[in-house]
């Protein structure tokens, strides 16, 4: 496939000619702004498995209407397209378009590298067999289960990940912090709208967050802010660690593991302040999927007590509890219990927060699979396609100047 399947598809450009006719070239979505017309938000990524495709069509129509992204979080397949938005180049860049062209060709059944065992429980489980069937799959890989806890080494995904890093000369969390404050190109300069006051140094507006579950200390993680505690050197660790350990589907991913932990007194103090930790620091530890804890963490950059410069635009994969699970499937269950883990914390904060509802954009995925890694070519342009269409109704909809005003009331609430 080449990208223009995507881009120049005759839905998509049908879309971004509506969108623009629509807003015209003075709507306004953020009071940080650049010398080149770019405005800036801040971006929280759902995941969501291989419906993940749908998150970078929903960050090119907003790259395509002059969105750019300063801080950025993300969860498991939101990790993926976080990370990479991170690596792709400087703060004023598009990103979007390489990620399509890493991902266009890319044939997702690759990262199934378990043994032929685990390859075909798999397809069983994304088949429509009998639970019966399914058992006698599910009894030739107890060993996978027993000894690795999962089904796939997420080897050839930690592999992919570090190659696109190192397209871009990341191999290390140094490199991706001197891209990251590095600014925007040369020439070019944030300002604020309303002051015309530039920012001249990036700092707190380039926060990176990665949502990872430690199952050994039974910890949110959140890298590369909590990476010293794995790391004696965190500079030089490979950011594709913190996708891999964000991505850790239970049992379908085997679990990521760092060893050789820093441990010591000063160490022991760091784990108690971050995690709460009162046992001795572990010398491993195992990493699942991010979202058993916080699948989108939209509160991540959040601040009662001011009215932000900039919004937090945050990015669902479906709409959450749109009908009862029936469970009467193996793979159903599966997801019913990921699925009520996910919602728990995530769900809390926007029920306390209603505010922030203004700032999210739902993409329906139709009937797609989230663990379907056989995507078909043509799903993932509908997956692109998909997110297009959910940026276009979101942006359409979003007032930038009522959600300061309902921000001012909030602050004045926590003052």
């Amino acid at each position: 496939m080449k990208i223009t399947d995507f881009t120049e598809n005759g839905l998509m450009l049908g879309i971004l000619k509506d969108l623009k006719q629509t807003l015209g070239p003075e709507k306004q979505f953020s009071d940080i702004i650049d010398d080149k017309g770019n405005q800036y938000v801040d971006l929280v990524q759902e995941g969501g498995g291989v419906l993940g495709v749908a998150l970078v069509g929903y960050v090119y129509v907003l790259e395509q209407m002059g969105i750019r992204f300063l801080s950025l979080a993300g969860t498991s397949a939101g990790s993926i397209n976080t990370l990479l938005m991170a690596a792709a180049g400087r703060v004023d860049e598009a990103k979007s378009t390489w990620i399509l062209e890493c991902l266009c060709n890319k044939k997702l059944y690759d990262f199934v590298d378990g043994d032929s065992d685990a390859r075909d429980f798999v397809d069983a489980l994304l088949s429509d067999v009998s639970n019966v069937k399914l058992a006698i799959r599910g009894a030739q890989v107890i060993d996978n289960f027993r000894d690795d806890f999962g089904l796939n080494p997420g080897k050839n995904f930690h592999d992919w990940m570090k190659n696109l890093l190192n397209q871009k000369k990341i191999s290390s969390m140094g490199d991706l912090e001197q891209l990251r404050n590095a600014g925007p190109s040369e020439g070019n300069v944030l300002r604020n709208r309303l002051t015309n006051a530039p920012y001249n140094s990036m700092g707190d507006l380039l926060q990176l967050a990665i949502i990872a579950a430690d199952i050994t200390t039974q910890s949110k993680i959140v890298f590369p802010e909590m990476a010293p505690l794995f790391y004696a050197n965190p500079e030089k660790a490979n950011p594709a660690d913190f996708a891999r350990a964000s991505m850790s589907i239970p049992f379908f991913f085997q679990p990521f593991r760092i060893s050789n932990i820093p441990s010591g007194p000063d160490c022991w103090q760091k784990w108690n302040e971050k995690t709460g930790l009162n046992a001795s620091v572990p010398s491993e530890v195992l990493f699942m999927d991010g979202g058993i804890i916080s699948n989108f963490p939209i509160d991540i950059f959040h601040t009662n007590n001011k009215v932000p410069d900039s919004p937090t635009f945050g990015v669902k994969i479906g709409l959450d509890k749109v009908e009862i699970n029936q469970n009467k499937k193996f793979f159903s269950l599966i997801g019913s219990v990921f699925n009520t883990a996910r919602f728990s914390s995530d769900d809390n904060f926007l029920r306390t927060n209603p505010d922030f509802r203004n700032l999210i954009g739902y993409i329906n995925t139709g009937n797609h699979n989230w663990l379907n890694f056989g995507l078909t070519d043509e799903a993932k342009i509908d997956l692109f396609i998909r997110g297009a269409q959910s940026a276009s109704e979101f942006l359409k909809t979003f007032n930038w100047e009522k959600y300061k005003k309902i921000r001012e009331v909030k602050k004045e609430l926590y003052s």
